[in-house]
């Protein structure tokens, strides 16, 4: 079964508005999910944080994935490095929860949202765990260099 944000229908809108909402969209939920989980963690610990937020999380996706047909075919050609996706989950919905009451949510994200493009650019640059290679660049090097900039400013008060 195809996915409609993978299938090439014509959209209302252009595919890359269409993108860029959605990761607007995206980057909204995870400032809302972590100042909530922030709220968990001070009433309920950073542990059944963890457990309530994976947990009702795996009741939606199951709930989508079953509506979706449930097929698994695809999971024997899954590479070996994405099945610590779930575990890397952890430690994301763990320090931004652990994280966000104690530095607050802003120092938290902007030091986590640093950290993504540092990772990212070195993913892209070396071609790693199959991603298209992308050399860093001189405009993306000055663009993580204002990141790192924004990240002490938020960070410094």
């Amino acid at each position: 079964m195809v996915s409609w944000m993978t299938h090439r229908w014509s959209y209302p809108v252009p595919m890359s508005v269409l993108l860029i909402v959605i990761a607007a969209l995206a980057g909204i939920a995870v400032a809302l999910q972590g100042q909530f989980m922030g709220a968990m963690d001070r009433s309920a610990g950073t542990t059944a944080n963890v457990f309530l937020t994976y947990g009702i999380g795996a009741l939606l996706a199951a709930v989508i994935w079953l509506a979706q047909g449930g097929r698994l075919e695809g999971v024997r050609r899954i590479p070996w490095y994405a099945w610590s996706g779930g575990a890397l989950g952890l430690v994301i919905v763990g320090g931004v929860g652990y994280a966000a009451p104690r530095l607050g949510l802003s120092r938290t994200l902007v030091i986590a949202v640093g950290a993504q493009l540092l990772m990212s650019l070195i993913i892209d640059h070396f071609g790693l765990f199959a991603a298209a290679q992308r050399s860093i660049d001189a405009p993306r090097a000055i663009g993580f260099a204002l990141t790192v900039a924004g990240v002490w400013l938020v960070v410094r008060g």
